[in-house]
């Protein structure tokens, strides 16, 4: 018997649509439904669903995305000085 856990993806190009695992022998539906949330959040869905609950402005995208720069190019000069 196989069944399966899935979750709806909303990300374009992806073939069928849903993230799946299958449950292995004898694995109880706590470890597989872990399981499948760190699938989820590995393939970053949930971040892309919470994005588009809202239109944003190309110059408020832009801004967003060079502060998020900014954030990271200190934290790598932080520790390449290390």
């Amino acid at each position: 018997m196989e069944a399966y856990l899935n979750w709806s993806r909303s990300q374009r190009g992806s073939e069928s649509g849903l993230t799946e695992i299958r449950l292995k022998k004898g694995e109880s539906i706590d470890k597989a439904l872990r399981r499948l949330k760190k699938r989820v959040d590995r393939e970053g869905t949930l971040k892309e669903v919470r994005n588009h609950r809202h239109y944003e402005k190309p110059s408020e995208k832009r801004r967003r995305r060079m502060k998020m720069a900014r954030f990271s190019a200190m934290l790598s000069a932080k520790y390449a000085e290390m």
